[in-house]
Parts: structure tokens; sequence; C-alpha cells
């Protein structure tokens, strides 16, 4: 594949061009919108304000967080907060890069669930309001040299967006039948070869299907220290054949030997829950605890832990810059990192998601918040799930892997 390859932004060029011709020219549209100092100014003004936060809408221990929990607790601080659910996060952006084309000042989207190739993208176009976090008291409550909450992707935050949990790539198993765990994403592979039909993987673009393409990258390469977080061409061609070599070896013994392959990662979950399969895969461990416990998830279901670690990222809360109601959403961005809702979301129970505080920073009353928490039975500790932790490759690489796996595994075969 020639280095002089044209990379495949995730939204048509114009759009990006054009949003961002407008953002920097003239002090046009959105660029006009308030700007606060202080955070009492922030509380006044979001005081009656409707805040729309657009977020996944497939996750429902989330969704169901955010209604039970974080609507409430934005009620009592006099915002108004209603979910939008979406069936992708590209969703929200494109409607914020057609308001911030159009000059709007007011638009339907005030918060978004954000981060990766999203984020990004969006922030090349100006399409996220920046420099506010640093007004939220909560941040305090964060570590400022945590590399996870000052980079998305590669692509350095600055204030653009607020954290809101961690996450970690983990591979879950049915111990069961399983008797031999490999313990290397190498031996996975084998183990996959051994064991014909009982291993697959979702499609890229599927997120869950492209962190496992990522993680397999990191594996043939000898390493992720032997991958450029950056994106580059050279790079991409020389790292990626060994990639997709390995790939088309595996697909024979894929379910349905890789003739057809989950569209999602929602499709791999009901292959395992239903035992055509031996693995699955996610990117928010959280939620295995509810599928073992409510019965959806063989009882024996493990997580895998590889010597050479996982992906790990950090997942965000940003405000579009065509928002009306940045006060609001700040006021909310600020209530979603504080110790009593990051306790709530990390109950297992409940969401399960790893908090982005940094204990340190805590008082004793906000640990024991946190001490407090049940154990899972079934997925280990943030410490555990993130040893070795590998950093996620600039969003630039995302698009690219997608699409040659597209070209050379699912229709190039």
């Amino acid at each position: 594949m020639s280095s002089t390859r044209r990379l495949r932004p995730l939204i048509p060029a114009a759009a990006i061009a054009a949003a961002a011709l407008l953002i920097s020219g003239c002090g046009a549209g959105p660029a006009t919108q308030p700007e606060y100092t202080a955070w009492d100014q922030v509380t006044n003004d979001a005081n009656g304000q409707t805040v729309r936060l657009w977020m996944y809408g497939g996750d429902e221990q989330g969704n169901a967080y955010v209604d039970a929990s974080l609507i409430p607790a934005a009620a009592k601080e006099g915002v108004t907060l209603e979910r939008i659910p979406v069936a992708d996060t590209k969703d929200a952006l494109n409607r914020v890069l057609t308001e911030v084309q159009s000059g709007t000042r007011d638009g339907g989207v005030d918060l978004v669930w954000v981060n990766g190739d999203n984020f990004g993208t969006g922030k090349q176009a100006g399409a996220w309001a920046c420099g506010w976090t640093s007004l939220l008291p909560n941040m305090g409550l964060t570590a400022p040299a945590d590399p996870l909450l000052a980079n998305d992707f590669g692509t350095p935050v600055e204030g653009c967006e607020a954290p809101w949990h961690k996450a970690q790539f983990t591979i879950a198993y049915n111990s069961a039948t399983v008797k031999d765990p490999p313990g290397t994403l190498a031996g996975l592979l084998d183990w996959a070869r051994t064991n014909p039909g009982r291993f697959t993987y979702p499609a890229p673009p599927d997120f869950t299907g492209s962190v496992f393409t990522r993680q397999l990258l990191y594996s043939v390469s000898g390493g992720h220290s032997n991958v450029p977080l950056d994106f580059e061409n050279k790079a991409f061609d020389q790292l990626t054949p060994a990639l997709f070599n390995e790939l088309r070896g595996l697909a024979p013994s894929l379910w349905r030997e890789g003739k057809t392959y989950p569209k999602t990662a929602a499709e791999l979950n009901d292959l395992y829950a239903g035992g055509q399969v031996d693995f699955t895969m996610t990117y928010g461990p959280a939620t295995l605890t509810k599928l073992v416990a409510d019965g959806t998830y063989p009882a024996a279901t493990k997580v895998l832990t590889l010597a050479e670690g996982t992906v790990g990222n950090a997942s965000f809360l940003a405000i579009p810059s065509t928002s009306g109601h940045r006060a609001g959403a700040m006021v909310v961005a600020n209530l979603a990192l504080s110790p009593e809702q990051q306790a709530v979301k990390a109950d297992p129970r409940v969401w399960g998601q790893f908090p982005v505080l940094d204990p340190a920073a805590l008082s004793a009353d906000q640990r024991a918040l946190f001490e407090a928490l049940p154990q899972s039975p079934v997925v280990p500790s943030y410490d555990v799930l993130s040893k070795n932790a590998n950093p996620e490759l600039a969003a630039a690489w995302v698009p690219e892997l997608d699409d040659a796996w597209r070209r050379q595994i699912l229709t190039g075969r």
C-alpha cells in the first residue's frame, strides 16, 4: 500500500473544513458564546436551564444510571437534564457540525458522552467548547498528570472535555468450557486454531472489533512500544501486513469459518450467552457482573488476564460550541465528577464504571464511599485489570485500520 495513502476522515472533509473556517473566521457563530471566569457565574446562569445529554442509547446500565441518579442530582442544582439516546456518537457529532456550519448559538446538543476519533474530529472542526473544565470544582479531585485524562486517543484534551470514567479492554471466557485459558493474545489465537468455531470477534468499525484489531497489532508487532502512537503512513505500511496475515490465517478457525462476523459487540455477546462461542470481549467490563448475576452469561464467566496487558482509555463529557446552555452543561459535568456520583456509577450493581478521581485527592469520607462498594465476583479491581496497560493509538489510526480490515479481511479473501 502506498505511503501516500490519504486518510479517510470519519466526517466528510468538506464539513470539517467549513466548520473549522467558521470557527476561526471573523468571530462568527458559536465563538460568541458566553465565557465564565468564576464558578458562581456558572451556577447563577445554570439555574433554570435544560441540558440535553446525547449519549449511546444501547448501554442499558448507563442509561439507567443517568435516569435514576444524574438527572435527579442535576434537578437539585436547578438544571433539567434530558437524556437523548443515539445509535452512534457520530450522530451527535454530525448534528453539532451542521450547527457549527450554520452559526447556531442555541443548538440541540448541550453535552455529549464522547472519546476517541469523535472527539478528535470534532476538536479539529471547532465542534467543542474549550477552556471550561478548569472552572469545575471537582476537577481538583483528578490527577493532573494522569495520561488517560490529558490525552484522548492521542488528541490533547486541553480543557475541551471533562473526564467521566475509565475503561479497559477485556476478554472474558467460560471457564467451564475453557479449562486451560491462554495467558497472551498470541496464545488465545493458538487456542482458537485448536478449537475451531469457538472464537470470533466483531467486525470493525464496531468499537470493540476495532480495539481487538489494535490490540492484535500491538501483539504481532512485539508490543505496543513498537507501534508509534501518532499515525504514520510508513508505520502503517510496515506494521499492518503482519496483522492482516494473522487475521487471514485465523479466519477459517473462527465461528462460521470466518465467512461472517458479528456485526456488533452485542451480537458477539449473544453468541457467548447462547454458548456458541467460549469468549467475548468488551471495553466495559463492568457490565459482566450484572450479566452473570442475572443469568445472561454463564456462571463460570471469568476475565482473561493477558501478560502483555490490554488497551485502556477514558471517556469524557464534551460541551458543543453551539450549546446555548453551557452553564447548565458545566454544572452537570461537575456533578458527574463528584465523589458521590462517581461512587454510584462505580457500583457493579448500578453501572460499575471505573472512577477517574485521584484517591489521594479525596477526603477520608469520600474514599469511604468507594471502599464501601461491593467487590465483583467476576471482574477484578481496576488496578488488576489495568496492569501493564497499553496506550491507545491516535484517533487517525482507527479509520485506517477499520477500512483496511474491510478491504483485506471482509471482502478481500
